[in-house]
């Protein structure tokens, strides 16, 4: 999970902060509101989807996928024959109907 994270936040500083940079004139995009900076947290919204999105598409996507072609290979085994009990039950019905 921390290398993950680490990995994640690479991505975030080196690429999505100089693509905003690009848009916003500089590197370091930051917003403040009153005492509150709200770059922060924009850039903690980033990497949670940054994170989200790369988990779906690594594991959540492939593992479906895979449990779909396992349900899709199983092939439905044909249904038990009667019990005993019942083979004698009807061999009883048979006779009474003699």
């Amino acid at each position: 999970g921390a290398a993950f994270g680490t990995i994640v936040s690479a991505f975030t500083a080196g690429i999505v902060t100089q693509i905003l940079g690009l848009l916003g004139g500089g590197a370091n995009v930051g917003l403040k509101l009153g005492i509150f900076d709200l770059g922060l947290i924009i850039s903690a919204a980033i990497n949670f989807l940054i994170t989200a999105a790369v988990i779906f598409f690594v594991i959540v996507k492939p593992a479906n996928a895979m449990i779909a072609k396992m349900k899709a290979k199983e092939v439905a085994a044909p249904p038990p024959g009667p019990s005993d009990e019942v083979k004698l039950l009807t061999e009883i019905r048979d006779a009474l109907k003699k």
